[in-house]
């Protein structure tokens, strides 16, 4: 592989358990971000941006509080406060699983238990999401929301009555409200006896307290596996993906209506003009005949120039070896490309690698400053990996602008954008596109 920085292997950056495996070593001090579909910032930034980076914590894991001490720090005194709460919460939640369970299953051999059920386990959820609230105010447990229970649209009664009992969310939010009311009488036993008679242990036997409390909270009320969760982050794909494709074509629509068709009008109207002055002045036909011709040049341009925005003849043609060389081609900054490709990926994987690799080389000729940049693309056993560096000005960020859609099209097909981009330079961006073998 050529490059124009020193060669070398990084070490790979470990997200959502895919390696983002790096040729070159960053320059010192620069930090890897791994951008990841978001909503555009304000601010813009030297590359007209990207998207925002790592994610805070991992589902259900909260920041472990400071340790105890005798001064009773505000740590301390939430979950104090979350203790001393868990009793008349617990007792609600209680009595409001045995109002509905009980006499749900008692009547299930009738028309009226089973919707009972069905209607209990939503309020369950209901009372699950207020119990996530408090511990992450209280106890600084972030568990990720569950994924909403999806009905079958205009299924009827039966298909909702189905898929409402068979919700293992609802089911298990309704056994933490029910084993919950012992342990709530214990902890705002011991608690409230500690504050009058204990008070120097009191911290420490509350985080203790506290620990069982964040395991519950992790274990019953998170989403049910890691299956959810990727079922969540694909449906916001899906929508990314439409959303693109949709601002894609009204891209399309403008270009065409403001640009070649209004040429082809004119056109039109010109050659009419001239097939009626033919017999009367000839000589001011043909001058017309040769305005037109010059039109027609200018409207096959432009009709090229919006079929390389869609999909470009050369890529479909050729593959991404001859793409990329011919948008290096015509980059500001002096390129080198470097294809170690054995076979072609999937068409819809080939063009996303093709358009990163340009909105990129936008970015270097517009923001970088740069005198040199390479771009290297090489196949791992089951990712296509795309590398851009350049020698400019860095400072390549996360807020807002060109690299979020960048990113958005990426995390579309399941892919990452890692940024490592010190002030000063120099930048190295990493995009990775799972592989998809071409099909015959």
């Amino acid at each position: 592989m050529s490059g124009a920085t020193p060669d070398g292997t990084a070490p790979g950056t470990q997200t959502d358990g895919r390696a983002t495996t790096a040729r070159r070593h960053p320059a010192p001090g620069a930090g890897h971000e791994t951008a990841r579909p978001a909503e555009p910032a304000a601010e813009p930034g030297r590359t007209a941006g990207a998207t925002t980076g790592a994610t805070e914590a991992t589902e259900g894991q909260g920041r472990l509080p400071r340790p105890p001490a005798f001064g009773f720090p505000g740590a301390t005194w939430r979950e104090i406060t979350h203790l001393l709460t868990n009793l008349p919460v617990g007792m609600f939640g209680f009595v409001y699983v045995a109002s509905w369970f009980f006499t749900g299953v008692a009547l299930s051999i009738t028309v009226v238990g089973l919707p009972m059920l069905a209607l209990g386990l939503l309020g369950s959820r209901q009372i699950g999401k207020f119990e996530r609230r408090r511990a992450r105010v209280l106890l600084d447990v972030h568990v990720d929301e569950p994924s909403p229970l999806r009905h079958r649209a205009h299924g009827g009664f039966f298909p909702w009555l189905w898929t409402s009992l068979k919700d293992t969310v609802g089911w298990r939010h309704t056994l933490y409200l029910l084993v919950r009311l012992p342990w709530d009488v214990l902890t705002f036993t011991v608690t409230l006896v500690g504050l009058f008679v204990a008070w120097p242990v009191l911290p420490w036997v509350a985080r203790g307290l506290a620990h069982v409390d964040r395991a519950m909270v992790r274990g019953l009320l998170s989403p049910s596996d890691e299956l959810e969760r990727r079922i969540a982050e694909l449906e916001s794909d899906r929508g990314v993906v439409v959303d693109h494709a949709a601002a894609d074509l009204r891209r399309i629509e403008r270009d065409l209506h403001d640009g070649a068709q209004a040429r082809l009008v004119a056109l039109a109207m010109d050659l009419g003009l001239a097939k009626e002055k033919l017999t009367e002045d000839p000589e001011a036909a043909a001058k017309m005949v040769d305005e037109a011709h010059g039109e027609v040049k200018i409207a096959l341009q432009e009709l090229r120039d919006l079929a390389r925005g869609i999909h470009p003849a050369i890529l479909t043609d050729r593959g991404l070896g001859p793409a990329l060389s011919s948008l290096a081609a015509r980059c500001t900054v002096p390129a080198t490309i470097s294809v170690d490709l054995n076979e072609r990926p999937a068409p819809a994987i080939e063009g996303i690698a093709y358009f990163t690799v340009s909105e990129l080389l936008q970015n270097i000729s517009k923001h970088s400053q740069a005198r040199a940049a390479t771009i290297e693309l090489w196949r791992t056993e089951h990712r296509l990996l795309v590398q851009v560096w350049d020698n400019g000005v860095g400072g390549a960020d996360t807020s807002g602008g060109g690299l979020a859609g960048l990113a958005e099209r990426l995390g579309s097909v399941d892919g990452l954008l890692v940024i490592a981009s010190p002030a000063g330079g120099p930048t190295t961006i990493t995009a990775e596109l799972p592989w998809r073998d071409r099909t015959p």
